[in-house]
């Protein structure tokens, strides 16, 4: 959930490793925090409070130029929001500083065991880390250190260490957080996420678990999990940097929003030779001679899976099961003979995801990673990888990664089912005709302003609509903070209905011709309970006074349709109230840890 940031090179490292938090700073976090080495008294300063990378902004503004610093965003696991729990963090004696990403599960008993009687400056597990470092270097050179430290460690880690006796030196480790590196004729960078790398490298190498980097001005050395030194290869960055630009756009959210049918056109692009769907055939196979396929996901990736399993079903005739990556982890159901399982995150550095996928690999069942990263965890070592390409997505409530998600299920449920014939055309019509709605997205506003009055609502539909009501309440709830609900329609009578009050918001999905009608009385039996009533219907079933009615498209890709006012209302009502609405509270954009 973090970002971590380092530099060492010729070029002015404050700024490299600011402009890297910055650039991270979709990740969510609620302090941040930097170290710098001071040429004037040789010695790494150390800057860090709660709050945005633009307060730590205005407090390195004297610093001269350095050729090394490391920075970090934090999102508070272990300990309260406060400076002292802010990273970097310190050793005893000052002479090591590091910044760490993940969860340190067994730090009280290293604690116990290597620590006794030590004073303790904050709450956090990563302090445990940096005193284990100066510990063990009283005997050990710094890398021996390093490693015998992360050796004890269980958990999840991204380590940046720095050390007072040679600051000319980074040391890096890693095992389940991520970490890449980049390197230009001016230095080497090294980060939790792309984004910070792109304007400083044309290349990055991400780095493996459990391997460990030293980095001096000269060279990089690698050593992998048996702590054999190893060859780092570099790959070039395929990574467009000013897509993560505000441009005319008020908020990422909104921008991310507009760019949807882009992203519809470009999965066109990448997927479709002619009419023919390009996805690799061992994919495909793996699929059809599977009894069984489990989709596996959290959040908006888990509702996506959801309208997955109706396109597969529907299309294919396999059964699919969609499962919680948090439960399955720990509590897998009996399994198929012969399973095939499908994993959904944005990030592909989904921390429970990651649990879910060791198990699937110690059972070497086959796995295929859809993600928007190519170069994430999940994507390297699922056995199959497909990719969302919707470009970088900065806000943390995810809008066009969740669509994304269910435009490539589309693609791939009907490449297997071998029904290429039309889907191109069917995609390039949903992208011209949300195109067209979202020219009127201003009008959204109105409406939110009207109905939106109360710090609860509801969302119901039928079939697919049941499914993006679930994600229409979690973008409300999310940025809004309205307590927001998504229900069957017709599960109301079964206890939600005691909810509705005078003025209670429930906003009907309406687009299944079989099921319209049941769903518009279950909209008439709130009404008659004083509920402030909205339905958003599609062409093929509205009716006079519905309040919002979108364009027929292809059924299916009808999900995709329905959510866009949906991802719109979520917007506005945080504009209403006055939200930080890129950056909501509690809330990270990488979720990686447990």
């Amino acid at each position: 959930m973090c970002g971590i940031v380092g530099y060492l090179g010729k070029g002015n490292a404050k700024e490299v490793v600011l402009n890297g938090l910055y650039k991270l700073e979709y990740r969510g976090y609620d302090s941040a925090g930097m170290s710098v080495f001071n040429k004037k008294n040789q010695r790494f300063d150390m800057y860090k409070d709660v709050g945005r990378v633009a307060h730590l902004d205005s407090l390195v503004q004297s610093i001269d130029h350095s050729p090394i610093a490391i920075g970090h965003t934090r999102w508070a696991t272990h300990g309260k929001v406060n400076q002292a729990n802010a990273h970097p963090h310190f050793s005893a004696s000052e002479r090591f500083v590091v910044v760490h990403n993940g969860v340190i599960e067994n730090y009280r008993e290293l604690k116990a065991r290597y620590l006794n009687g030590h004073h303790w400056v904050s709450e956090t597990d990563t302090e445990v880390i940096v005193q284990l470092i100066e510990r063990f270097s009283d005997e050990l050179s710094v890398e021996e250190a390093v490693k015998k430290t992360v050796s004890l460690l269980h958990g999840s880690y991204a380590l940046l260490v720095l050390d007072q006796d040679n600051p000319e030196r980074l040391i890096a480790a890693k095992h389940k957080s991520p970490l890449l590196i980049g390197k230009s004729d001016k230095g080497i960078i090294i980060a939790s996420d792309l984004v910070a790398l792109a304007k400083y490298s044309q290349v990055y190498s991400p780095l493996e678990d459990e391997s460990i980097v030293v980095i001096n001005q000269a060279e990089i050395t690698l050593w992998n999990r048996d702590y054999v030194q190893q060859e780092l290869t570099f790959q070039p960055m395929d990574f467009e940097d000013d897509l993560t630009e505000l441009g005319e756009y008020p908020h990422y959210m909104l921008k991310e929003i507009m760019e949807q049918p882009l992203v519809m056109r470009k999965i066109v692009d990448r997927y479709f030779h002619d009419d023919h769907i390009v996805i690799d055939e061992a994919i495909l196979e793996g699929i059809r001679q599977a009894d069984r396929l489990y989709v596996l996901a959290a959040g908006t990736s888990m509702h996506a899976g959801y309208i997955g399993k109706r396109l597969f079903e529907n299309l294919t005739e396999k059964p699919l099961e969609v499962h919680i990556a948090s439960e399955f982890a720990y509590h897998p159901p009996v399994l198929s003979a012969q399973p095939f399982f499908i994993l959904i995150s944005q990030s592909g550095e989904t921390a429970d995801l990651r649990a879910c996928l060791s198990h699937l690999k110690k059972h070497h069942y086959p796995s295929l990673t859809i993600t928007n990263v190519k170069t994430s965890t999940l994507a390297r070592e699922a056995t199959y990888a497909l990719e969302l390409f919707a470009g970088p997505e900065i806000a943390v409530a995810s809008t066009k990664a969740y669509t994304a998600q269910i435009a490539v299920l589309a693609v791939l449920a009907a490449k297997v089912a071998h029904r290429d014939a039309g889907l191109r055309e069917s995609i390039s019509e949903l992208a011209a005709k949300m195109e067209q709605y979202l020219t009127q997205y201003e009008s959204v506003a109105e409406l939110v302003k009207r109905v939106l009055t109360k710090q609860n609502a509801f969302y119901i539909g039928r079939g697919t609509d049941y499914f993006v009501s679930l994600e229409a309440a979690l973008k409300l709830k999310e940025i809004s903070y309205i307590q927001a609900e998504g229900f069957a329609a017709g599960e109301l009578k079964h206890g939600t209905i005691a909810l509705i009050e005078e003025g209670t918001p429930v906003i009907a999905l309406n687009s299944e011709p079989h099921v319209a009608l049941n769903t518009r009385s279950n909209l008439e039996e709130v009404k008659s309970r004083g509920a402030m009533a909205v339905t958003i219907a599609t062409e093929a079933v509205a009716q006079e006074g519905d309040d919002i009615v979108l364009p027929n498209v292809d059924p299916l890709l009808v999900p995709i349709m329905m959510v866009l006012p949906t991802q719109l209302i979520a917007y506005y009502a945080a504009l209403e109230r006055g939200h930080d609405i890129d950056k909501p509270r509690n809330l990270a954009k990488s979720v990686t840890v447990e």
